[in-house]
C-alpha cells in the first residue's frame, strides 16, 4: 500500500509539471510569479517577422521598463503586464519568465545573484497587415480578425476603441474606468447580433434537413408576415421568385424567415451547436461565448427573428472567423493559434508550434455547398464591391439591428480569399455603421488589398 500511495504521488508530480505546471504558473492568484519575475527579465514578444511588439528596457539602475512600441495598434492581443496581465502577456507569461539560455550562463549568472533573459515569443500576427486592419476601422468601434484557413494562423487582430498599453502603469484609473470600455478585445470578448452572417447556421440546418434543398422556392414580396409578425427585407426590397442560393445571394429576410419556420428547431440548434454555438472556442485569450437559445418551446417571432440573424442570438467576431475557415477548409477548423515559436535570447528554438486540425464541423459537401453560396454573395449578392481584383473572395454581409427604432445597426463581414484554394480569413465587425457610408465590407476590401497589393 505504501508504495502504491508513493507511485501514484509521484505519477501526479510527474503529470502536474508535465501538464498543469504552465497553467497554475500562469494564473494571476499564483504569488510565485513574483519570484519568477525577480530572477528573470521579462522576454520580448515579436511579430511573425521579428518585429519587436513588447520587450523590457532595464535602466543602469537596474530599473526595468515594459514597452510597447508599436502603441495602441497591439494593445489587445499583446496585451499589458502591468496593473495585472492581458492579452499574449499574460496567456505567454510562463514562457516570457522562463529562461532557457546555456546552463553555464544561468549558473553563473545566479551565482553572481544577476537575473537571466527571458525566452522570447515569436508570434503569427503580421504587423503590415494588423496596421491595414487598425487604419481601415479608422474612429468607428468595432474589430477585424485575419487568419490562415488552412493552418489556423491569427495574422491580424484588431479592436477598437483602443490604448496605449504604454500608459497603463500612469493612466490605468482612466483607461479601467472609460465609458468605452476600450480594454475589452471586442474581437474575441464583443458579444454582437450577427444579423445576416447568420444565414451560413441557417443555411447549413435547411440543407441538413431537406435533401431536395437545390428545389427550394420563394416568392419575396419584400417581407414576410407570419401569426402577427412581420419581417421586412432590408429597405423593404421585392427580390421576386429565389432559390436558395439566391436567396442567401441577396440576402433575403423573407425567405430566411420562411426557412426558419419549416425547421425542427431541435436539429437547428444541433446545427448551431455543431458550428461551436453554446460551447466553448479555441482560444488562449479570454472570449465570450456565442449563444443561440431558440427552444422547441419558442414562439414564431423569436423562429423568424432568429433564422435572419436577429432575436437573442450572439456572436463574436472571432467565431464568425472560425466558422468561415472551417467553410474555406472543407469543414475542418484548424486550431487557431497566435505563437508560432519560442526562442530563447539568442534565437535558438525551445518549442516550435504546428498546424493541427481542431475539429471537424461540418461534411465536406456542406462546406463546398456554403462556399458556393458564399461565392454568390460577392459575384452578384450583397458584396460586389469585393469583385474584380486579382483575388477572388466568397462571403456573407450583415446588417445587425441594436435598437428599437431599428435605425441603429451594426455592419457585419465575414469570408476568405482565393475561392478555389482558399488562403485567408477575414471577419469584419463595424458597430453604429448607421447610413454613414461605412460597412464592413469596405474594412474588408482594404485590409485585403494591403495584403495582396
Amino acid at each position: 500500500m505504501f508504495v502504491a500511495l508513493f507511485l501514484a504521488m509521484m505519477g501526479y508530480l510527474v503529470y502536474f509539471n508535465a501538464v498543469q505546471s504552465k497553467d497554475i504558473i500562469n494564473s494571476p492568484y499564483n504569488v510565485r510569479l513574483d519570484s519568477m519575475a525577480d530572477r528573470v527579465v521579462r522576454g520580448k514578444i515579436l511579430d511573425k517577422g521579428g518585429n519587436v511588439l513588447a520587450e523590457t528596457k532595464v535602466a543602469d539602475d537596474g530599473t526595468e521598463t515594459r514597452v510597447y512600441p508599436y502603441g495602441e495598434l497591439y494593445a489587445h492581443v499583446v496585451g499589458y503586464d502591468s496593473k495585472g496581465k492581458s492579452g499574449l502577456e499574460s496567456a505567454e507569461n510562463f514562457n516570457l519568465l522562463t529562461s532557457n539560455a546555456f546552463f553555464m550562463e544561468k549558473l553563473v549568472k545566479e551565482i553572481r545573484e544577476e537575473k537571466n533573459i527571458g525566452d522570447n515569443v515569436i508570434t503569427t500576427l503580421d504587423t503590415n497587415v494588423q496596421k491595414a486592419a487598425y487604419d481601415a476601422l479608422g474612429n468607428y468601434k468595432g474589430a477585424v480578425v485575419v487568419m490562415e484557413a488552412s493552418t489556423g494562423k491569427i495574422l491580424a487582430m484588431v479592436s477598437k476603441p483602443d490604448f496605449d498599453p504604454n500608459m497603463i502603469p500612469t493612466d490605468w484609473e482612466e483607461i479601467s474606468t472609460s465609458e468605452e470600455s476600450v480594454l475589452l478585445n471586442r474581437a474575441t470578448q464583443g458579444a454582437y447580433a450577427p444579423g445576416s452572417v447568420f444565414k451560413l447556421v441557417t443555411a447549413l440546418s435547411y440543407i441538413r434537413e431537406n435533401a431536395d434543398y437545390e428545389n427550394y422556392s420563394y416568392v419575396c414580396e419584400g417581407e414576410i408576415t407570419h401569426e402577427e409578425t412581420t419581417i421586412h427585407c432590408a429597405n423593404e426590397r421585392v427580390h421576386g421568385s429565389e432559390n436558395l442560393i439566391d436567396s442567401f445571394a441577396y440576402s433575403c429576410n423573407s425567405s430566411f424567415s420562411n426557412m426558419g419556420l419549416t425547421l425542427d428547431l431541435a436539429k437547428y440548434r444541433n446545427t448551431a451547436e455543431d458550428l461551436l454555438f453554446n460551447s466553448k472556442l479555441p482560444s488562449v485569450l479570454p472570449y465570450s461565448q456565442s449563444k443561440f437559445q431558440l427552444t422547441k418551446e419558442s414562439g414564431t417571432s423569436e423562429v423568424m427573428m432568429t433564422a435572419m440573424g436577429q432575436g437573442k442570438t450572439q456572436v463574436s467576431p472571432y467565431h464568425m472567423a472560425l466558422i468561415s475557415a472551417a467553410v474555406a477548409n472543407g469543414g475542418i477548423l484548424m486550431e487557431p493559434y497566435l505563437v508560432d515559436e519560442i526562442v530563447n535570447y539568442t534565437g535558438t528554438s525551445v518549442e516550435k508550434n504546428m498546424p493541427d486540425k481542431y475539429a471537424t464541423l461540418m461534411s465536406s459537401e456542406e462546406a463546398a455547398q456554403l462556399k458556393e453560396y458564399m461565392a454568390a454573395v460577392v459575384e452578384y449578392g450583397t458584396a460586389t464591391s469585393l469583385g474584380g481584383e486579382s483575388y477572388t473572395v466568397a462571403g456573407k454581409t450583415g446588417t445587425a439591428e441594436y435598437s428599437s427604432d431599428k435605425e441603429k445597426a451594426h455592419s457585419w463581414f465575414t469570408g476568405f480569399t482565393n475561392v478555389e484554394n482558399p488562403e485567408l480569413v477575414i471577419s469584419v465587425v463595424v458597430e453604429s455603421a448607421d447610413n454613414s457610408g461605412m460597412s464592413a465590407v469596405s474594412v474588408a476590401k482594404k485590409v485585403l488589398n494591403a495584403y495582396y497589393y
